[in-house]
């Protein structure tokens, strides 16, 4: 590759290493950090960038689009009662900015329609087309404003999969995304694989193109960076590829993309999702996809939920959204979906916020901000519980009295009670005689009723 001339940066004045399209001969599939047979390697150049975090950041779904890919498929039914409960959280605030969308069968167009027929502003219905004719016709079809079309940016798919070059990958993905802006529909530009890629030599050139077109056109070509292994790292100091921080500032300070018009899709096989999109909102990038529950290929997407909390810590109020709409999100799943929510997953899980441990329930009953995250009745709708195993002790029984109760002031059980001694004695013999599993409320309900008539009595007058 012939040595590239250096750039000046129009926001720094500065002189910065150029960049330009290089259509090599064989594939670059960074072997030095991509062993396959090995463990992925961490390397490290110490090249920090500057945060830059966007005035105004979003969150866009991914839910009926990458979502449906590691799951059965959901009924157009199914599909509007999602939507209608992600337009619930946003609230009308416009942070759930967008979701996207398959158009490949007809029930896929049909909950388009249904979707289209209710009338919300946000999220946006977008579309997921590859970057094929055929499918820019279904987009046309729908009279949707804006579609993803997929350009994937890796040798590893460039030569491997679609078995191309380069040149030809370059002349394919214009031609499409050329076709979109002359039918006046915004192209967003899927770089798959971006985390694998020849940043200087395919991503970075591509992108100049994109924005070059864009103020040719008038039309706002937007980029979704997708770490599609999620082989990406939020650690400072890496080197590309894999550098969340360098890939955001690469795309905004070198290909001069307005950070209203990138985009950030991850994924979590090196358990990094939600930092890494984190990190992408920190350096420049407006928008982070998502999908419910992180429900996606492999080990899932960014999950929603959570950049909602994340969100909230960072521009510190909730912006408008109704937070306690993520825990009707997850009763929905449970309940109409039957979708099992592994029960400690943080904010959605049936225990995320129990406390089995003696000590901890005994912290909980004396005040609840002592071991719990957050407000998570007043914001999430989600008191805190207590679960009673062998190692809760009469403070995690009372706790749990308590909580299931709802006893508060002068009505709440002490650990000092009587009844709760018996309760306790009652729980040691069963694990003395061998049980693991936990106590179950039932099974805690009739020991109350034999020991604690006043818990009783109280409950009674309250329903009165």
């Amino acid at each position: 590759m012939a040595s590239m001339k250096p750039k000046l940066n129009k926001k720094s004045g500065l002189l910065e290493p150029g960049f330009q399209f290089y259509d090599s001969p064989e594939p670059n599939l960074f072997r030095n950090m991509y062993p396959y047979n090995d463990i992925p390697k961490l390397i490290f150049n110490q090249r920090i960038v500057p945060m830059n975090l966007p005035e105004k950041i979003y969150i866009t779904d991914t839910t009926f689009r990458d979502g449906q890919q590691a799951r059965s498929p959901y009924s157009v039914k199914e599909i509007v009662d999602i939507y209608k409960l992600l337009n619930k959280l946003d609230n009308g605030s416009g942070i759930i900015r967008q979701t996207e969308f398959f158009l490949y069968s007809e029930k896929d167009r049909e909950a388009v329609i249904k979707c289209q027929e209710l009338g919300f502003r946000y999220p946006e219905i977008t579309a997921w087309i590859r970057a094929r004719k055929e499918d820019f016709a279904l987009v046309k079809s729908m009279q949707l404003k804006e579609t993803g079309i997929l350009v994937s940016c890796s040798d590893y798919h460039i030569f491997k999969k679609l078995g191309w070059t380069r040149r030809q990958a370059w002349d394919n993905y214009l031609a499409i995304i050329e076709e979109a802006l002359s039918e006046g529909i915004v192209p967003r530009c899927h770089f798959e694989d971006i985390t694998r890629s020849d940043f200087h030599g395919f991503v970075l050139p591509f992108a100049h193109k994109l924005m070059e077109l864009s103020k040719e056109s008038g039309i706002p070509i937007k980029i979704r960076a997708c770490d599609t292994l999620g082989l990406g790292s939020f650690i400072p100091g890496v080197v590309l590829p894999r550098s969340v921080q360098q890939i955001i500032y690469g795309f905004t300070n070198y290909a001069e993309v307005p950070s209203e018009q990138l985009e950030w899709h991850g994924h979590n096989d090196f358990y990094n999702a939600v930092p890494n999109a984190v990190t992408a909102w920190l350096y420049g990038c407006s928008s982070v996809n998502t999908s419910l529950l992180g429900i996606g290929e492999r080990t899932g997407n960014t999950p929603l939920e959570a950049m909602v909390i994340e969100y909230c810590q960072i521009k510190g109020s909730s912006g408008g959204m109704n937070l306690k709409v993520i825990t009707e999100i997850a009763e929905y799943f449970e309940n109409q979906l039957n979708f099992e929510i592994p029960p400690r997953t943080p904010f959605v899980g049936r225990a995320f916020n129990a406390t089995r441990a003696g000590i901890h329930a005994d912290g909980l009953m004396k005040d609840e901000e002592i071991y719990n995250i957050f407000n998570t009745t007043d914001i999430l709708g989600r008191p805190p519980i207590v679960v009673v195993d062998a190692h809760s002790g009469t403070a995690g029984i009372a706790a749990w009295v308590n909580s299931y109760y709802k006893l508060a002031g002068k009505d709440r059980i002490d650990k000092r009670h009587p009844g709760i001694a018996k309760i306790k004695k009652w729980v040691d013999s069963e694990y003395a005689s061998g049980r693991t599993t936990v106590i179950g409320d039932a099974e805690l309900e009739q020991q109350v009723k034999l020991h604690l008539r006043r818990v009783l009595t109280l409950r009674e007058s309250r329903s009165e």
